[in-house]
């Protein structure tokens, strides 16, 4: 029997712990590796809220800032049990919940400022309870993106954490573009001011643009004993520069990259999908589960501009609970430059779109939180256009009835490490309009499985992606067959996680599946 600790900033496995897809991986992962009899500890920061009702374990002592540091270990109990797997959260009055569904802060002024003071709290937390064995023998430790990156740092550099030396160290990018880059020192938010005492390598952290910072996102790359990223496809796309916005690449760290590859140490595994013990919603419950949530969240909103925005969205949502619309495109996702950057810089593009479906009597729903722009500029459109409805939160209810009831998912990420919704949206027989980028290229094929646009050029993507949507529109009305078909595959698609972890044992983990 093999023992696992997990380590990320996002667990979907515990209730309200989730932000984007690196929450279903925590989730499903854990789980496909305990069917092969093996031990998995979770462990994620509490930010003050998920500790409550829990089981309390331990408190951890350790220093920073030349100061003693005591946080408290909680045991959590899971959305559902799986006999192997142990869920913890790690609390400490300076790890506080973010505005970015209540787990990041959008620092504007200092990107990561307030995130970097969290996320060094809790690593050093997770290390002090690795050394006092609460997790027991270790054979794997499995770090999620920047967040989890510092174990790294304190396994090489930090004398009290000697003992992860001894373990095996993985690290998975799930998203390239977030760094965690901060200042060396002459900050409060400094690696410096918070390891005062440790004696670390400048040239070994810094990052390659700004050589006055530490960039975390290389620091995993550079110092674990495997790299891996979420799709084949994506592996090789950030091998080179990027040249946005018509190629997103390395985003500064193809050096690295290149580097771990040459190791042998990079590894692109696609993610699978959960096709069993499926949290489902009821049918035709959509428009139902949009109006519940609204007036749920109107009863916990103190800022009137969102709850006028709520009432405006409930409002909207009304005439859809008698008379449905008869085409159904939507999107689920964090509002990123990632994921809507052509609805920003072309919002005549998502206008036109929005025109496309009033035509055919169709609406567009959008579900999601994130960038203040973002969310500026769809309340802005949904104002302007009463075909399309902003759901501008977070509802498990409604994010499982849409997956369930839309025609079409539309998802026209700039780059996609791999992707969940795609995979979410095609489980349930529907097919998908994407971009030609990363994981999508991997999981979905154009006139087959769902429908993929591109372009050598921005403005060419752009049309592209008009035209495409046309091309869907027209499919659906005029050539039911077609469809069906499309619906079919799209429906037989696997992605399976089994799959994936056993190739997570052989060439990340090095274990026998």
């Amino acid at each position: 029997m093999h023992n696992f600790l997990f380590v990320a900033s996002e667990n979907d496995a515990i209730p309200h712990c989730k932000a984007g897809g690196m929450g279903d991986v925590i989730r499903d992962v854990p789980r496909q590796i305990s069917q092969k009899g093996d031990t998995v500890h979770v462990v994620v920061p509490s930010y003050s809220r998920l500790h409550q009702n829990a089981k309390f374990i331990s408190d951890l002592s350790f220093s920073l800032r030349g100061l003693e540091y005591v946080a408290e270990i909680y045991e959590v109990k899971p959305k559902k049990d799986f006999s192997g797997i142990t869920h913890y959260v790690i609390h400490h009055p300076e790890i506080q919940a973010g505005d970015i569904a209540h787990i990041y802060h959008n620092d504007l002024n200092e990107p990561f400022y307030t995130d970097a003071i969290k996320y060094f709290i809790f690593c050093t937390a997770v290390a002090q309870a690795v050394k006092t064995n609460i997790f027991g023998d270790l054979d794997v430790i499995h770090l999620h993106d920047w967040h989890a990156s510092m174990v790294l740092f304190l396994r090489r550099y930090h004398k009290e954490y000697a003992c992860l030396k001894n373990i095996r160290v993985i690290y998975s990018i799930h998203n390239l573009a977030i760094q965690g880059i901060r200042p060396f020192e002459n900050n409060y938010s400094s690696v410096r001011n918070f390891f005062p005492d440790v004696d670390f390598n400048y040239d070994e952290l810094k990052d390659r643009r700004y050589q006055d910072c530490i960039n975390m996102m290389a620091l995993g790359i550079r110092f674990s004993d495997a790299v891996h990223t979420v799709s084949p496809s994506y592996k090789n796309d950030v091998l080179y520069p990027s040249n946005p916005p018509e190629f997103i690449g390395g985003e500064g760290l193809e050096e690295d990259l290149n580097q771990a590859d040459r190791e042998g140490r990079f590894i692109g595994i696609l993610n699978g999908c959960n096709y069993r013990n499926i949290r489902r919603a009821r049918k035709n419950n959509l428009y139902f589960n949009i109006a519940s949530a609204i007036f749920e969240w109107l009863q916990q909103e103190s800022k009137k501009y969102k709850s006028d925005f709520l009432a405006h969205t409930g409002e909207k949502v009304m005439p859809y609970l008698k008379r449905k619309p008869d085409f159904v495109c939507s999107s689920v996702a964090r509002l990123t430059e990632q994921k809507f950057y052509f609805f920003k810089r072309s919002p005549e593009a998502f206008l036109e779109i929005l025109d496309l479906l009033a035509e055919v009597n169709g609406i567009f729903i959008l579900l999601g939180t994130g960038a203040p722009e973002y969310e500026e500029l769809l309340r802005k459109i949904s104002h302007e256009k009463k075909n399309f409805l902003f759901i501008n939160g977070q509802s498990e209810d409604v994010i499982d009835s849409i997956y369930l009831e839309t025609n079409l998912y539309f998802m026209p990420s700039l780059f996609e490490p791999c992707g969940i919704s795609q995979m979410l949206a095609m489980r349930n027989g529907h097919p998908c309009l994407v971009h030609h980028t990363g994981g999508l290229i991997d999981t979905v094929r154009h006139l087959e499985t769902g429908f993929v646009f591109d372009g050598n050029s921005y403005d060419k993507k752009v049309r592209n992606m008009v035209d495409s949507f046309k091309h869907v529109l027209n499919m659906f009305f005029e050539d039911k067959t077609k469809w069906r078909l499309i619906e079919k595959n799209a429906k037989k698609e696997r992605f399976t996680w089994e799959k994936s972890v056993d190739d997570y044992y052989k060439s990340l983990y090095k274990l026998p599946a």
